[in-house]
């Protein structure tokens, strides 16, 4: 089975500023994949490549075994949400479907009305009037009733209040487990992400600085709290991250086996601490 996204030295250059470099990747299929990264790291630009909504500067991309955006069948595999779901104000809820069966050869038109029901969605109400979370839906059942074999979401719950986000997410994972669709959600919400994704990338400064299937990565990495010593870390173990507080010093470290006083570390500490190794810090302040 080829895998859902190949990359090999990816990089998207706009004029002078360099969006994406050196983007080597490779996800599985099948996978939830939680996209993390601040603002400006090259999240909107890797997913645009692999929507084939743009096209890279250099370097390679497959998305589902060709490139992307190669002809109206590759199109018809891959659903997209942008971040703020997009749909059209004017056009109520069932026109926004029948807009999708019309273009879409493998549209499954039970499985969008389905899911409207499930969600209070009124057929006849115009989409301008929706809420938020109602807006997410609707644009998160138009993409998955495609029928494809990839949904790809930047950051759809962002605006979200909690209890949208959660109906989004509840979502997402029938349509991930009713279709065997794989996923590339992009997210600023690491809790979120914890619960739902399975294999994660971390973007900073247009770079990959993690890539894998978390339980492997969470096997891998440890907290050491006290006084560590870098210096006497195990052979292979590589420091990722030391923060000193007002209390102790503490260190994430990756290392494939056993780190003498290591705990295990969440996902969120874990990506919180490349993306702390990443940022640039103002001479003189403190790391």
């Amino acid at each position: 089975m080829n895998p859902a996204i190949r990359t090999a030295a990816l990089t998207k250059r706009y004029r002078r500023r360099l969006a994406l470099h050196d983007c080597t990747v490779t996800v599985p299929a099948g996978r939830i994949v939680g996209l993390v990264g601040p603002n400006g790291a090259g999240k909107s630009t890797l997913l645009g490549l692999v929507c084939g909504m743009i096209t890279p500067t250099s370097g390679s991309i497959e998305v589902l075994g060709h490139r992307p955006a190669a002809g109206a069948a590759q199109l018809s595999r891959v659903g997209f949400v942008a971040q703020d779901a997009p749909v059209y104000s004017r056009l109520t809820v069932a026109e926004h479907l029948r807009l999708g069966a019309r273009l879409n050869p493998n549209w499954d038109d039970d499985l969008a009305q389905r899911r409207i029901r499930r969600r209070g969605l009124d057929p006849d109400q115009k989409a301008g009037a929706l809420s938020g979370g109602q807006r997410a839906q609707l644009a998160l059942t138009v993409a998955a009733a495609k029928r494809g074999d990839l949904l790809v979401l930047d950051e759809p719950v962002a605006a979200l209040d909690p209890l949208a986000r959660r109906a989004f997410l509840d979502d997402l994972l029938d349509f991930v487990d009713e279709l065997a669709v794989g996923v590339v959600l992009s997210s600023h919400l690491l809790g979120d992400l914890e619960q739902v994704c399975d294999h994660l990338i971390v973007l900073a400064g247009g770079r990959v600085q993690l890539a894998g299937d978390v339980a492997d990565l969470l096997a891998e990495h440890h907290r050491v709290t006290g006084a560590p010593d870098p210096d006497r870390l195990p052979a292979g173990a590589r420091l990722i991250h030391a923060e000193q507080t007002r209390h102790e010093t503490s260190m994430i470290v990756r290392c494939a086996g056993p780190v003498p006083g290591g705990t295990p570390v969440g996902l969120e500490g874990m990506t919180l601490a490349y993306l702390t190794a990443a940022t640039p810090t103002p001479t003189g302040a403190p790391r």
